[in-house]
């Protein structure tokens, strides 16, 4: 194994494309056209959104790794309400609201960034996310929908979407 650097680049996701920012790994040794398709369906699941993608080479055999860093959950949730920005008093001012579904999307790619061990945990945390900048669910407060969420009332959806958080 010869010595690793590093390279960090930031594409759209999916949307990868040569570029002054490929030059200097292309350097490197890498086939650049290969690592371009590589990253782009490496980040094709955040199509819309700038993410940062960390290529590790091996300095001898031109071989590497990619690391994905995925938007923030908040990027992810204005993005999904169609706002710039979050709420400067999220307890009154609303800047949306989310079907229930669209917070589990969120949480399923936001999966390698989590700690939560399930779904219905990642879930939770992005609600708590989307209630600190004032999105509601439904139209109803995060603080109510994580109650009904360990009430049970979610549970048939959950399972829906069980299989894509296991393969995330």
């Amino acid at each position: 194994m010869g010595a690793l650097r590093v390279f960090a680049v930031k594409v759209k996701g999916g949307q990868a494309a040569p570029g002054p920012q490929f030059d200097q790994i292309k350097k490197a040794g890498v086939n650049v056209d290969k690592l371009i398709e590589d990253v782009n369906e490496a980040t094709k699941r955040y199509k819309g959104f700038e993410v940062q993608v960390k290529v590790v080479v091996d300095g001898e055999t031109g071989e590497y790794d990619l690391e994905v860093k995925p938007p923030t959950t908040t990027e992810l949730l204005l993005k999904a309400v169609g706002a710039s920005e979050p709420s400067g008093d999220p307890m009154h001012k609303k800047i949306g609201d989310l079907p229930f579904e669209k917070i589990i999307e969120i949480a399923i790619l936001k999966k390698p960034s989590l700690t939560a061990k399930t779904l219905k945990a990642a879930v939770k945390t992005i609600i708590g996310s989307a209630r600190s900048i004032g999105i509601t669910i439904d139209g109803k407060d995060g603080k109510q929908v994580i109650r009904e969420i360990e009430e049970g009332r979610y549970d048939e959806i959950l399972a829906k979407y069980e299989r894509e958080w296991e393969e995330a």
